[in-house]
């Protein structure tokens, strides 16, 4: 297939409408809403400042299930979530613990660990109150959590609870919190995201230290231990239906690379400025950090983010080729994010719903 951006940028592929998803808490006190997804589920979750909101979704993304509320423990400048496959639990990761709580706010487990502010904090915080007024705390870095995709296993990336501040990756029981497996990841991280493998046994997290070398962990984990292979210099995007592959970009934006499991090994990349022309006043084009990889054969990645009119490109991961350009229906800001197998998402321009995509034309 040609690489020539001029031939390869010509041609459009058309993206069908799927379902629009509107956000459950807006867009003013709340983060914009993502889709979490795994084999047999699909959820939006949107993080407020005093709950999480999520609504089940059908395995088409046209159905819309049931949509509740979890209280949270701590507003959202202090922590991630994430959310069982089954929608009965929620995980916070914060700054000083990560905890499991349902939909009454009936805390299930708690696990203290180290403070994940900069400024070196031992104390063994017992409630967020004695802490909720602390600045330090309040611009704090943060770790991240995953539910495995049948909602036993727990994968948290946290500051060590005695040397601080070492960082670890744990593997918990869903159920009560124990740990079962824990490896230092000898990363500075500033914040973090989790990838879930279609097997529960297998992980991907992106650790963003704030400079180019930031790595990304593919994690196995094989009952017993805990281990990873450590990639340099990448972000992760997502993972492929199958979990054979997984897409990455680097913090320059230049390239994008694709590595199989379970070895994390490269096994090829494309460079932005060798298949996609540069926008008007640009010298180069760059990829976005954000991508989906919803079918084996197409991966839905995107340039010009920092613009108002980004432009989204369908790219074959077997070959890393540009297949061409998707037009949509309607406006669509910022980057494509991942929706699961056979789907990709984009939020609304006023961030007040999301829309669900998939190819006219796919395989």
């Amino acid at each position: 297939m040609s690489t020539d951006p001029i031939d390869a940028a010509a041609v459009a592929h058309t993206a069908r409408l799927v379902a629009t998803v509107p956000a459950p808490l807006g867009a003013v006190d709340a983060d914009a809403p993502r889709i979490q997804y795994g084999p047999g589920h699909r959820l939006l979750v949107q993080r407020g400042d005093d709950e999480l909101a999520m609504v089940g979704l059908g395995p088409t993304g046209q159905e819309h299930g049931a949509e509740f509320r979890f209280p949270a423990p701590w507003p959202r400048p202090f922590g991630d979530v994430t959310v069982s496959p089954t929608g009965g639990l929620a995980v916070f990761s914060g700054v000083h613990a990560v905890r499991a709580v349902d939909r009454t706010g009936k805390v299930h487990w708690e696990l203290p660990h180290g403070c994940w502010s900069a400024a070196k904090c031992t104390a063994a915080h017992a409630s967020f109150e004695e802490y909720a007024d602390d600045p330090r705390h309040r611009h704090a870095d943060r770790g991240s959590a995953a539910f495995s995709p049948d909602g036993k296993l727990v994968w948290a990336h946290v500051r060590h609870a005695q040397d601080w501040p070492h960082e670890e990756w744990l593997v918990l029981d869903a159920a009560d919190g124990s740990v079962l497996g824990r490896t230092r990841t000898s990363t500075v991280g500033s914040a973090s995201a989790h990838f879930p493998h279609p097997d529960g046994s297998y992980m991907g997290l992106t650790v963003g230290e704030g400079h180019e070398d930031s790595p990304s962990l593919w994690g196995h984990w094989d009952g017993t231990d805990l281990s990873f292979e450590r990639i340099e210099g990448v972000l992760l995007q997502d993972v492929s239906p199958s979990g054979g592959h997984f897409l990455c970009t680097d913090p320059g934006q230049w390239a994008l690379y694709l590595h199989e499991s379970p070895g994390a090994q490269e096994t090829g990349r494309l460079n932005a400025r060798d298949v996609v022309p540069p926008a008007p006043g640009e010298d180069m084009a760059r990829w976005d950090y954000e991508g989906a990889y919803p079918y084996e054969d197409g991966a839905v990645v995107s340039t010009d983010g920092h613009t108002t009119e980004p432009r989204h490109w369908l790219v074959d991961p077997g070959t890393l080729a540009l297949r061409g350009r998707i037009v949509y229906s309607l406006p669509v800001p910022g980057s494509p994010l991942p929706a699961g197998p056979g789907l990709w998402a984009t939020l609304a321009e006023d961030r007040t719903a999301v829309h669900l995509w998939s190819l006219t034309d796919a395989s």
